[in-house]
């Protein structure tokens, strides 16, 4: 089952719902009125955004470059967010929330179960992570570059992310399922195995591995680390 069908139970990720996601948080920024007209808009200033960043980095594009890329005027860019630091933490918004919301709605018979819970999670982020790669790329890469309060925001969304995966690990100490003395410095030695995926997905398609491979194979091996397999 490819990761859009394992991800479509918890929502819709495309980049259409995630530009519909945005325009929800960031009314205030956001002059435009009609909301199908909007979200359309939207759609093309985050994928020339995601596009141009990954060709010359965040910070070298200029929002004449992302104008032309998205087909829209300089005015209309304004319509949208006053300036890159908006724009930003507009995207970073939406990867952050998109991840949590997802890894925290665990299923009840799933969350029964700390082994199967944590498969569950490596697998959904795996996914996730395949659906927005841009998303998670941009994240990432654009890091080192952020302003002083997206830095504080991407550092924010993944230390929450660490903190769903380690109180699954400590759930699965106190049940007796997972051998690790520290939880949170597992879920620390987690997130790195599933960064990967999106970082470096080139060198796994050259050994052919795909989506599914890579969090069953993450799945055995952290499992395997915990005395789980």
């Amino acid at each position: 089952m490819s990761p859009e069908k394992r991800l479509a139970p918890y929502g819709d990720y495309s980049l259409q719902a995630a530009a519909a996601r945005i325009l929800e948080r960031n009314r205030d920024h956001i002059r435009t009125q009609k909301p199908h007209i909007a979200v359309a808009k939207l759609s093309k200033i985050i994928e020339a955004t995601l596009k141009l960043s990954n060709r010359q980095g965040f910070q070298a594009m200029s929002l004449r470059d992302l104008a032309a890329a998205a087909g829209l005027s300089m005015g209309g860019l304004y319509s949208y967010f006053d300036g890159k630091d908006t724009l930003l933490v507009m995207i970073l918004g939406e990867v952050s929330s998109a991840a949590e919301a997802l890894l925290e709605g665990a299923p009840s018979d799933i969350r029964a179960d700390p082994v199967a819970h944590l498969e569950w999670l490596i697998d959904m982020h795996v996914c996730l992570s395949e659906v927005m790669q841009p998303f998670f790329v941009f994240a990432y890469m654009e890091a080192k570059s952020f302003p002083a309060p997206a830095r504080k925001r991407a550092i924010a969304s993944e230390a929450a992310t660490e903190a769903i995966f380690a109180k699954v690990l400590a759930e699965g100490v106190a049940k007796g399922k997972f051998t690790v003395a520290d939880p949170d410095f597992a879920a620390a030695l987690i997130k790195p195995l599933l960064q990967d995926w999106y970082v470096k997905r080139p060198k796994y398609a050259r050994r052919g591995v795909n989506a599914d491979v890579y969090a069953a194979g993450v799945a055995d091996f952290v499992l395997k680390a915990l005395g789980a397999r």
